[in-house]
C-alpha cells in the first residue's frame, strides 16, 4: 500500500524527537578510566597507546582529578613495576607500601567521592609476564595462583580499594578473594569478575605499557578462546555462585554477542572493556583522516552500551564525558 501507512521516520524528524525516543542513552556515570601509573617522577607518554600517558604518582592525581571534574566517578589502576621488583611468583603484590597501595591511599585522601578499581592479577608484577605462577614445565598452577591474589586483594583493600577486579581468569578465585575479604572485615569490597576475558590479540599495546607481556608461552591456557560464547555463561554461572557482585566481558567490541548474552542471563550489573586495541584502532583512522575521531569514539561507546553492558571501561572516558557533558 502506497503511500504508506506506517512512518518510522517521523520519530527522526527533529533532534527533540530523536532524543525523546531513544532506547539508549550513554552517561558519563556509565564510564571507567583506566590509568597507568609508575613510580618515576616524570610522565610518559606512550607510545603504543598515543594520547594515553604513564603517570607519575604526582601526574595520576591530576589526571583522576580531571576525569571527575568531567563527571567520571571511578578509575581503574594499572601498574608498570620496576624490573629489579618482579620475581616467579610476582611477591611485590603483597608489599603493602608498593606503587599501588600508595596510590590507593594517596586518591581516596584527595578525592574520597572516587571509586577505585584495582586490577588482581601477578602478569605487571610477574618476571615471567604471566597472570599466574609458572611451573618448570610451562603450566600456570591454578590453586599457588590463588593464594597469591588473595593476599594482593587484601593489600588493595587495606589500601582503600573500592572494588577488587580479578583479571587473572584463575578457577575459584572470586571465591576464595571473597572469603579472604570477608574474613578480615571488609565485607563491603566489591568484586568485578573478568569473567570472560578472552585471549585476544587487542590487548597487545596494552603490554606495551605496563611491559607485562609473557616472556615465553601464551595466555591461552587460562584465557577464553575467542569462538566460545556458551562457555562465557558457564563463567558467569561460577562468578555468581562465588559471590561476585558486577561481571566483566573482555574485549567488548568484537565481543557484543557475548555481553548480550552475558546481559540476558544475569541480574549483576555487567561490565565491558574496550581495550587498548580498539583504542587504536579510532586513533589510527582518525589520525590518517579517514574517520570522525569524536562521533566514532560515541558510537563504539553507544554500541558497547546497547549490547547491555552497564558499566563500560574506555581509554576515552574523560574526553567523552566532557563531550557529553557540551
Amino acid at each position: 500500500m502506497f503511500p504508506p501507512i506506517h512512518r518510522p521516520r517521523r520519530n527522526r524528524r527533529s533532534a527533540a524527537l530523536r532524543d525523546l525516543t531513544r532506547e539508549t542513552v550513554l552517561t558519563a556515570a556509565d564510564l571507567v578510566q583506566p590509568l597507568f601509573l609508575h613510580a618515576d617522577a616524570e610522565d610518559t607518554p606512550l607510545e603504543s597507546l598515543p594520547g594515553q600517558t604513564r603517570w607519575s604518582p604526582d601526574g595520576l592525581l591530576g589526571a583522576a582529578e580531571r576525569a571527575l571534574e568531567a563527571g567520571v566517578r571511578a578509575v581503574v589502576l594499572f601498574p608498570k613495576i620496576a624490573d629489579e621488583l618482579k620475581d616467579s611468583r610476582g611477591t611485590e603484590v603483597a608489599n603493602e607500601d608498593g606503587l599501588i597501595p600508595r596510590t590507593l591511599r594517596a586518591l581516596k585522601e584527595r578525592m574520597p567521592e572516587l571509586a577505585l578499581i584495582t586490577d588482581v592479577a601477578l602478569d605487571p608484577y610477574s618476571s615471567d609476564g604471566h597472570d599466574g605462577v609458572v611451573a618448570e614445565d610451562g603450566r600456570i598452577l591454578n590453586d599457588e595462583t590463588v593464594e597469591i591474589l588473595c593476599r594482593q586483594a587484601l593489600v588493595q583493600a587495606r589500601a582503600g580499594a573500592d572494588v577488587i577486579a580479578p583479571s587473572d581468569m584463575m578457577d575459584g578465585r572470586v571465591a576464595a578473594i571473597r572469603e579472604a575479604l570477608d574474613g578480615e572485615g571488609f565485607e563491603e569490597v566489591a568484586i568485578l569478575s573478568y569473567t570472560a576475558k578472552y585471549a585476544s590479540a587487542f590487548y597487545g599495546p596494552f603490554r606495551g605499557a605496563l611491559d607485562s607481556a609473557p616472556k615465553a608461552g601464551d595466555k591461552k591456557t587460562y584465557q577464553m578462546d575467542p569462538g566460545n560464547q556458551r562457555e562465557a555463561l558457564r563463567e558467569l554461572m561460577l562468578d555468581e555462585s562465588e559471590g561476585a557482585d558486577m561481571v566483566m566481558v573482555k574485549p567488548a567490541g568484537p565481543y557484543l554477542d557475548v555481553i548480550a548474552a552475558v546481559r540476558e542471563h544475569t541480574q549483576l550489573p555487567v561490565a565491558a572493556y574496550q581495550v587498548s586495541g580498539e583504542y587504536l584502532m579510532i586513533e589510527a583512522a582518525a589520525r590518517s583522516g579517514w574517520l570522525d575521531r569524536e562521533a566514532v569514539a560515541l558510537e563504539s561507546l553507544l554500541g558497547i552500551k546497547r549490547a547491555g553492558a552497564d558499566v563500560i571501561l574506555t581509554y576515552h572516558a574523560t574526553e567523552v564525558a566532557g563531550l557529553l557533558g557540551r
